[in-house]
């Protein structure tokens, strides 16, 4: 399975992912670049930063919201 496979089954699955998750669980060192492919495919993932309490730095989640040929939530409204 590639890594955009990989990484599009966990945001199904789990909703987010961050660059962490990515490294130890798929060894994807390159997260934002499998996002943006992901994206040009069509799928709907929106990055979210996020700050650690602990050390105040910063980090990218990603979050699942659909495929673009799916209606999206606010469109069944």
């Amino acid at each position: 399975m590639t890594q955009n496979k990989e990484i599009l089954a966990h945001l199904k699955e789990h909703k987010t992912i961050d660059s962490i998750q990515a490294l130890n669980e798929y060894n994807c060192f390159r997260l934002g670049a499998r996002i943006y492919d992901l994206k040009q495919d069509g799928f709907i993932i929106q990055t979210r930063m996020v700050t650690n309490k602990q050390n105040k730095k910063s980090f990218a989640q990603y979050e699942y919201i659909g495929h673009e040929s799916e209606p999206r939530q606010e469109q069944l409204l």
